[in-house]
């Protein structure tokens, strides 16, 4: 959705005693306020078998080739016992631990303690110290944009190692992959605990918290909208970015790497998955600034859905394609292969066109020009917690005119390429774009309920205006 959150004069600012429509009182935008009965069930869902669906798709390349069916038949058929299969798991060891604790220091540095520099010297790159949206207590809080310079510094010294100073093995992800996922597990259960007791007894905003009064939704969704250890060190940002996706990169150059050691050769397929992949990442941080305006950082509040999230789904899932190459691999066609690659890049070349016209909307405040035209938009209000009125316009030109999350449709058919690069053999590779495709309609509708509840009769006008969602004149 094209929603740039601009401010105006400040006679323009004043509160107006009659909101935009009822749903459009305070505080009524954003995370829910009231738990109902089928959100409750699906959260214990999700708190207790995540873990284990991570476990089992990792645990079945272990030791059953990838095969996600073979372990459920060996079961039914009393073939093995859950005991022998866990018996079989790699369990953690030191020196995953090291391993782990020192990754996690070195971007906490790279993070806290080294300025941006890459905005002095690259053209076009939006680093250093930016605003980001209004919180629903009226806060714009300042961050540190520096997540490009922490992939670069990392990925130099990775290929440092790999071509000269050989201190590891390029392979050392892979070789460690199921004790590093122990790591990865107890971190993200601690900084979710960490962030929801912080919420309850010393929160960075109090304004920006949302209580329930249910237990486990509160520790699911967040109560701190941006949890903060001093003036930068911000929780949502560094979790969404650092670790997990500085590391997508890494993980899949180790899986190069064995399948290199393996079999003598790195495939094509291979190639595509890290190829496109690694675009993806990169896109990731040169419009990081871009980031601080999309619904993980204006609307999700920091619990264990993006705390454990971001340590154990995202690497763990988001490169089950390579994973799945290391023991299955797949040598395409060269028609195939182009095929995949024209796939992926315009699907990214949407995703990133469609994402850059609403950025350059909300940077010029709709005085642009979007396919060589003014673009047209829909003007609404909001108000926030402390009573503070806003203007948005919400862009229906360009991509925004076709579906009002055009941007998930590219990022769909980047995702489809990178199993696709797997072959049929498997259903294993294919989980990406099932998740995917679960996870960015269910971000449509829960996006487009805070619009609603936060624009009120405006959303309606928009929605009038604008009516597919994902895929023009289907949904």
């Amino acid at each position: 959705m094209a929603a740039p959150q601009e401010k105006r004069s400040s006679e323009e600012r004043k509160h107006r005693s009659v909101p935009n429509g009822a749903q459009t009182s305070q505080g009524q935008w954003g995370r829910a306020w009231e738990v109902d009965w089928f959100s409750l069930a699906s959260i214990i869902f999700l708190l207790m078998f995540a873990p284990l669906i991570v476990y089992y798709f990792i645990m079945s390349c272990d030791q059953y080739q990838c095969s996600l069916v073979s372990p459920l038949v060996d079961l039914l058929l009393e073939n093995t016992r859950l005991s022998d299969i866990w018996d079989k798991t790699p369990p953690l060891t030191y020196k995953a631990a090291a391993i782990y604790i020192l990754w996690v220091t070195f971007q906490v540095i790279l993070y806290a303690f080294v300025p941006d520099f890459c905005h002095k010297f690259l053209p076009g790159y939006v680093g250093g110290v930016q605003e980001g949206a209004v919180t629903p207590a009226g806060v714009v809080n300042k961050y540190e944009i520096n997540g490009l310079q922490a992939w670069i510094i990392t990925h130099v010294l990775w290929f440092a190692n790999a071509y000269y100073f050989h201190w590891f093995s390029p392979t050392i992800i892979f070789d460690n992959w199921i004790p590093l996922l122990w790591c990865a597990n107890i971190l993200g259960y601690v900084v979710s605990t960490f962030a929801m007791i912080k919420g309850y007894f010393f929160p960075t905003n109090a304004k920006d918290c949302k209580f329930t009064g249910n237990f486990f939704y509160d520790y699911m969704m967040g109560i701190e909208f941006n949890p903060r250890i001093g003036k930068w060190f911000d929780f949502k940002l560094f979790f969404n970015g650092r670790p997990g996706i500085v590391a997508w990169t890494l993980i899949n150059l180790s899986y190069a790497a064995k399948q290199q050691e393996l079999y003598g050769q790195v495939t094509n397929s291979m190639i595509l998955v890290n190829v496109l992949q690694g675009i993806y990442v990169l896109d990731f941080f040169w419009n990081e600034a871009w980031y601080l305006k999309t619904i993980d950082i204006c609307h999700d509040h920091f619990g264990w859905y993006l705390g454990w999230g971001d340590c154990v789904w995202l690497p763990y899932l988001y490169t089950l394609q390579g994973l799945y190459l290391v023991y299955h691999p797949v040598q395409l066609g060269t028609a195939n292969a182009v095929g995949i690659l024209i796939l992926g890049l315009v699907g990214y070349y949407i995703f990133r066109a469609t994402n850059h016209q609403k950025d350059l909307f909300r940077r010029t405040n709709g005085n642009c020009k979007i396919w060589g035209k003014k673009p047209g938009y829909i003007e609404c209000s909001y108000v926030s917690v402390d009573g503070t009125k806003y203007y948005s316009k919400l862009m229906t030109s360009g991509f925004w005119g076709w579906a009002r999350h055009f941007n998930y449709t590219g990022d769909l058919m980047g995702s489809l390429a990178y199993c696709l690069a797997c072959g049929f053999a498997h259903l294993l590779p294919y989980f990406y774009i099932v998740y995917m495709g679960i996870l960015l309609t269910h971000r449509c509708l829960r996006d487009e309920h805070r619009c609603f509840s936060k624009y009120g009769k405006d959303w309606k006008r928009y929605t009038a205006q604008v009516p597919y969602r994902l895929l023009p004149g289907v949904f």
